[in-house]
């Protein structure tokens, strides 16, 4: 195994093992979605505070597989404190990375990075996008709760 690749493993297991903005404020100061896929049981939620169009607070509460719930501490993380119309770009950037596309800018993508490999594993694509995807719809202004 590359060392590059070592080091994204380890990224995706550190996220996993001591997640970043886990758990739930349940306020209504936040929006909230949560999404589910029945297919391989991975269940996401989504809790964003939204201030001055940048994203105040993220938070995540979830079930599912390492690479599910390693990518919602992630991204947390990468769109944490960014204005709305950079954090659509990054969101962008993720699914571009996820498909084995070129991404417009890995700087921003930051640890996300560390999921290029999922493109080599299509039955992953959807564990790894479903805490983006829930971030997205928030952010195109639906909440509740959605199967993918």
């Amino acid at each position: 195994m590359s060392s590059m690749n070592e080091l994204y493993r380890q990224v995706i297991v550190e996220h996993f093992k001591n997640p970043r903005n886990k758990g739930l404020k349940n306020t209504d100061e936040y929006t909230k979605l949560r999404l589910k896929n029945p297919s391989c049981g991975d269940d996401v939620t989504i809790e964003v505070k939204i201030k001055d169009h940048h994203i105040e607070e993220i938070h995540h509460e979830g079930t599912g597989c390492s690479i599910c719930c390693s990518s919602a501490s992630v991204m947390s993380e990468v769109v944490k404190g960014k204005d709305i119309e950079e954090v659509q770009e990054v969101i962008e950037d993720f699914y571009n990375l996820i498909k084995g596309e070129d991404v417009t800018d890995e700087e921003r993508l930051d640890e996300a990075m560390a999921f290029g490999g999922v493109a080599q594993f299509p039955a992953r694509m959807k564990c790894a996008i479903l805490a983006w995807k829930a971030l997205g719809t928030i952010l195109a202004g639906k909440s509740g709760e959605e199967d993918v």
